[in-house]
């Protein structure tokens, strides 16, 4: 058995989806939120398990709720790899393909080959 199947044996997929939708908490201290900053295009998931960013400089407040958003769920990767004694790379992988799959139609998300695209 491969180390990914292990993994997700040991780290069921709804917990693994309650941390990162636990992650993507807003609060009002952000002028922006991150379901506004996804509807409006500003930034969209990508494969290694972290937001980025879609097209040019974000603003000050899409910067800052990115990195506070990349900040926690880093250390909840770090976490259950330490958890699982499976190396980072594996669990942002997993975590990405996991967001990338719960990314509604319409918002951004980044393909295999590094273009972002319009998940349909």
């Amino acid at each position: 058995m491969n180390i990914k199947r292990r993994l997700l044996n040991k780290v069921s997929i709804p917990m693994l989806l309650a941390m990162l939708v636990g992650l993507g908490f807003t609060t009002s201290s952000w002028a922006i939120d991150l379901q506004t900053a996804k509807s409006q295009g500003l930034v969209g998931e990508q494969p290694n398990g972290y937001l980025g960013t879609v097209k040019g400089s974000p603003s000050s407040d899409v910067a800052t709720l990115m990195k506070q958003i990349n900040t926690a769920r880093k250390k909840e990767y770090q976490k259950i790899a330490k958890g699982n004694n499976t190396q980072l790379g594996v669990i942002e992988k997993l975590a990405g393909k996991k967001a990338i799959e719960k990314t509604p139609s319409g918002q951004f998300v980044k393909s295999p080959s590094g273009e972002w695209v319009k998940k349909k």
